[in-house]
């Protein structure tokens, strides 16, 4: 298999960089926010569009979270301590993360959509990173698989 890198380290490396710093301040970004919004001064009086908030506060934490993990894959491969073919273990690849529902977001306050949008646009860059390192290794991407399914799964051969 060659190398999971087919571009200069260094490049990956400054790729793999400026991109977890700028995850991590945008997840201390949207931990300060989340945390200290209180929804009732934005005009959410409706207890299901708080809810809705709140789902997506999650929605951003967990986006971020998929980020960061994937960036300290790259990091760990990066130092030698995952190889080549680990890379394209599941774990090792980029969570699926949930959409929003534009409609909805289009109704929060003006910091709640900069931070969801932020999030997304991070999210979608990290995803064509990871599309474009497949292509160039010559690997396809692992599919998709059902959390829920391969639980199933799991219980189904225990027992």
């Amino acid at each position: 298999m060659p190398s999971a890198i087919s571009l200069d380290r260094g490049l990956h490396r400054g790729l793999v960089d400026g991109l977890y710093l700028e995850a991590m301040l945008m997840a201390d970004e949207a931990r300060s926010y989340f945390d200290g919004c209180d929804v009732r001064e934005d005009g959410m009086d409706d207890p299901l569009r708080r809810v809705a908030f709140a789902c997506e506060s999650l929605k951003v934490t967990t986006r971020l979270m998929h980020i960061i993990a994937w960036l300290l894959s790259q990091r760990a491969w990066q130092r030698g301590e995952i190889s080549d073919a680990d890379l394209s273990d599941e774990k090792y690849r980029l969570g699926r993360a949930s959409e929003s529902d534009p409609l909805l977001v289009a109704t929060f306050p003006f910091a709640a959509r900069a931070l969801i949008e932020a999030s997304h646009d991070l999210y979608d860059r990290v995803a064509r990173l990871q599309d474009r390192l497949d292509r160039m290794t010559g690997s396809l991407a692992m599919p998709m698989i059902n959390p829920a399914r391969a639980l199933l799964d799991r219980l189904n051969t225990a027992f």
